[in-house]
């Protein structure tokens, strides 16, 4: 290389720093490549983000007109406010028959420590069987005392009152064992069961009555199954508390008298039904609790044209059921159609509800569940009993308005017999059917669950339907005074019919009730689902021939129409 070349040629780090500057003039012209595009990135991001939730605003604005425009188009007692409102009074209403389901069910977690003679405290055959059925001895008691209470005091306050009965009897069982003689100890357990039988026998219809008359026909069925699900509830508890606490009866009755204590205190927020307080005449009290369960502010500073209709309906309906009652008594009023028909099939099914085992099972869980050849813990069967009842009763609203309430007694009666027969099979085959050591397992849980889609949950629902309002909570307590009655002969005779009978024939004795009672309900039980309280009054006022003709004359008013409007084409 020459001189002039090499004085030509830069230095070296002069050509370093060239290609540096090359390789950085590069990356930055990248990265600002790189981050033009990240921007553009960004913009169209967000322009998609902001166009994202301006669709989804459009679409939730467009959802909540959709779904205002539902909830307005719904009748007031079915929108979203009045039925929470609605749901939340009839739960605190049955938050004390949960205490109701304790008592029945009592007997069949704590007989077994009761009839141990090596505790210092025991009771022989007799005695056991005074204490499990002397409850349903008072619960006639209770239904003539809720007869006479509905209709005087007002459904709150016999909810109330009930309450209060129950509390008394629990804590009559809870103190009992205070005293050192024995027969003072038995005396009291008898008298806290059968405070505990009143508040049963009280709380089979205040509640239905209650919640049949703040609700509109769509929503009714699943308002009076709150009942069910409160009885459902506290015999399961009941089950679990025995399960746990396997001999401590005073801690029971304990646990069940500060329960009970609660239920008493949540009455108190209810409103009084608007139907009842409309018949006493307190037209202002009955406004405000009826705008309260339609969803409206309680202060009467707006005019609505339906709700207005519909106080107004209720006020004639009152009316008319206070002049009657006025004008006749109760024994007069029984003679009407209207009131006699329904009830006569009223005590009918509860007869039949009681004679094809229900009550005796719930009461005797644990003790048939040994004599049926159950092989695990029969306390545990029994708890398999409340949870598979409990379940059940939740479905049962969905059930008895797609079904309605016929097939579903007659589903619920013949699910019943099949399933005893498979017990009464089992022991009379022991060497067949006898071996199938799941069979009594699956046919008891099965049986508490067809009795709980029909025969145990419909008079309860249908005692509170099917009366007219003049008469209601009288014809209800008269109901629930003989129902009462057979449940207490059939719980005291069993311990007799199943020595005399044997265990299998008593189970097919049950089947064959079960059976004639499906047919009871296809005969005479009505179908009151989507009717109003008014047309099922009607229903049972004109009778068959009444109904027959009523059809054949709309029918003929309906051919006289066709006839006229087919002339009126004719002549044009």
């Amino acid at each position: 290389m020459t001189l002039e070349q090499e004085q030509l040629m830069p230095p070296p780090y002069e050509a370093g720093m060239a290609i540096i500057c090359k390789d950085l003039d590069k990356s930055n012209l990248q990265a600002a490549a790189a981050a033009a595009a990240a921007a553009t990135a960004t913009q169209n991001n967000n322009n998609s983000k902001d166009s994202t939730k301006d669709s989804d605003k459009q679409s939730n604005s467009k959802q909540s007109k959709s779904h205002k425009r539902k909830e307005s188009s719904l009748p007031l007692g079915e929108r979203h406010l009045a039925v929470l409102r609605q749901e939340l009074m009839v739960f605190l209403g049955n938050s004390g028959v949960l205490g109701s389901g304790m008592v029945v069910s009592m007997p069949s977690v704590t007989l077994n420590q009761l009839s141990d003679e090596t505790q210092p405290f025991w009771l022989n055959k007799d005695e056991a069987s005074w204490f499990a059925s002397i409850n349903n001895m008072a619960c006639p008691l209770g239904g003539l005392m809720v007869s006479y209470f509905l209709d005087r005091i007002g459904r709150k306050y016999t909810i109330l009152l009930t309450n209060v009965i129950g509390l008394i009897g629990w804590l009559l069982l809870a103190t009992s064992f205070l005293h050192t003689n024995r027969d003072l100890v038995y005396a009291q357990m008898l008298v806290g069961r059968a405070f505990g039988g009143m508040m049963i026998g009280m709380f089979v219809s205040p509640v239905g009555v209650y919640s049949a008359e703040i609700s509109l026909p769509r929503i009714r069925g699943r308002l009076i199954l709150g009942t069910s699900i409160g009885l459902a509830s506290g015999i399961l508890l009941m089950y679990l508390l025995g399960y746990f606490i396997r001999h401590n009866v005073v801690l029971i009755a304990s646990i069940s008298c500060a329960y009970q204590l609660a239920a008493t205190l949540l009455v108190m927020p209810m409103p009084e039904s608007p139907s009842w307080l409309l018949q006493k005449g307190r037209i202002e009290l009955a406004r405000r609790s009826l705008r309260y369960f339609r969803g409206l502010h309680r202060r009467d500073d707006d005019c609505v044209p339906e709700f207005e209709a519909e106080l107004t309906q209720m006020k004639m309906t009152a009316d008319n059921s206070r002049d009657t009652a006025a004008s006749e008594s109760i024994s007069q009023a029984i003679r009407r159609p209207e009131v006699y028909k329904p009830l006569l099939m009223m005590i009918g099914f509860f007869g039949f509800q009681q004679a094809c085992g229900v009550v005796v099972i719930i009461v005797y869980a644990v003790q048939i569940a040994q004599r049926a050849g159950v092989t695990i813990d029969p306390v545990l069967v029994a708890v398999m009993l409340g949870v598979a009842r409990i379940i059940t009763t939740f479905f049962m609203s969905s059930i008895f308005e797609k079904w309605g309430r016929r097939p579903a007694g007659i589903f619920s009666a013949s699910g019943m017999g099949i399933c005893m027969l498979f017990l009464a099979t089992g022991g009379w085959c022991p060497s067949t059917v006898g071996t199938w050591s799941w069979l009594p397992v699956v046919c008891i849980v099965a049986h508490i669950v067809f009795s709980t889609m029909g025969m145990l949950t419909l008079p309860f629902i249908m005692i509170s339907e099917v009366f007219p309002q003049s008469v209601r909570g009288s014809a209800s307590g008269i109901s629930v005074f003989f129902g009462m009655i057979l449940a207490f002969i059939c719980l005291k005779i069993y311990p007799n019919m199943e020595a005399l009978l044997g265990t299998s024939n008593l189970f097919a004795f049950y089947a064959i009730v079960s059976f004639v009672a499906a047919l009871f309900i296809y005969s005479f039980v009505p179908e009151t689902r989507g009717r109003t309280l008014i047309e099922i009054e009607e229903h049972w006022r004109m009778g068959r021939r009444g109904r027959r003709a009523q059809r054949a004359s709309a029918a003929a008013v309906n051919n006289l129409k066709d006839v006229e409007l087919h002339e009126v084409f004719l002549k044009k």
